[in-house]
């Protein structure tokens, strides 16, 4: 049995989920330019706040151009990411 099609979700906390294949960059909240790019992303509606009112600790950029704040650190999250890679399913974006 193949894996070539499976998915692989990534836990991004309280329980939302990003397609592992679709995810760009993980970045931290705080610089300027990420500022800049979560506010471009709000006023054409390609913002998604997973924080569920937490403060945003890490932004999740996605190939379909959408950004994600997480309230999960960067670190948890690029565990999690590397983790649903380990498990013996290739890479969707090689």
């Amino acid at each position: 049995m193949s894996n070539s099609g499976a998915r692989r979700l990534v836990n991004i906390g309280f329980n939302n989920y990003v397609e592992a294949g679709q995810v760009v960059a993980v970045v931290n909240p705080g610089s300027a330019p990420v500022k800049r790019l979560r506010d471009e992303a709000r006023k054409s509606g390609r913002l998604i706040d997973a924080c569920q009112g937490h403060r945003t600790r890490a932004v999740i950029v996605t190939s379909s151009n959408h950004v994600i704040e997480a309230a999960a650190d960067i670190k948890t999250l690029t565990e999690r990411y590397n983790t649903a890679f380990s498990r013996g399913a290739p890479d969707p974006r090689e």
